[in-house]
């Protein structure tokens, strides 16, 4: 196959499989897809799942999120880990909001990642799926699929999403980014892989990557 021929078939294979496509943290609005996402890192998004409504019945908005303090904000959100960071990043960010965004979460990477605790990837999955903006979050998931499919060396994330960008049209990012979360996870993923139940990989995967795994199945 060709790159491009790649390309086809790893957007018709996630067409046919998540037709539509579920956001995978819990949120009603920017603000809350913001705290949910900085929660997620180095966390599983079922973990942040539960712990974001206990902490949303006390503050679902920065204005009642900085009448908590850093302390009362780590003990609910301590179960998501790195707490000490995410609990200031939170508080602090949250009074950022109030001081110079009239408390809203702003429509704008450079601003999103001047927050506290805010990173690239977080900046992307808010302007995605809070705003709608062209964007491709690369999480674990995204990079590891990447390299197995022979469509990035696997570097870094930043060379990741540089391909990814580059290879997939512009008007697909924010539901393929979705879509290639799902399909590492059900069908790819790092631990328990099986790669006859992974057609992308099979179908197109990297040949060291395939020769890897035919090895370590071998009795």
């Amino acid at each position: 196959m060709t790159k491009t021929e790649k390309v086809n078939f790893v957007i018709k294979t996630l067409n046919n499989l998540y037709p539509s496509i579920p956001v995978p943290l819990d949120h009603k609005d920017p603000y809350t897809l913001l705290i949910a996402v900085l929660l997620s890192a180095q966390c599983t998004d079922v973990r942040v799942n539960q712990i974001t409504p206990l902490l949303f019945a006390q503050a679902d908005n920065p204005y009642d999120m900085i009448k908590m303090s850093v302390e009362e904000i780590k003990a609910i959100i301590r179960p998501c880990g790195l707490s000490p960071m995410k609990s200031k990043g939170i508080y602090g960010l949250s009074k950022i909001l109030i001081e110079q965004h009239n408390g809203e979460v702003p429509q704008c990477f450079e601003a999103l990642e001047a927050l506290p605790a805010v990173g690239h990837k977080t900046a992307s999955v808010v302007m995605a799926q809070a705003f709608g903006v062209p964007a491709f979050p690369v999480d674990t998931h995204i990079h590891r699929l990447m390299y197995r499919w022979n469509l990035s060396n696997g570097k870094n994330v930043a060379q990741t999403e540089k391909d990814a960008k580059r290879l997939f049209p512009k008007e697909l990012w924010n539901d393929l980014h979705l879509q290639i979360i799902w399909y590492g996870r059900e069908y790819s993923p790092a631990r328990g892989w099986n790669l006859d139940q992974d057609i992308i990989t099979k179908t197109i995967g990297r040949k060291s990557v395939i020769r890897a795994y035919n090895k370590q199945q071998k009795p």
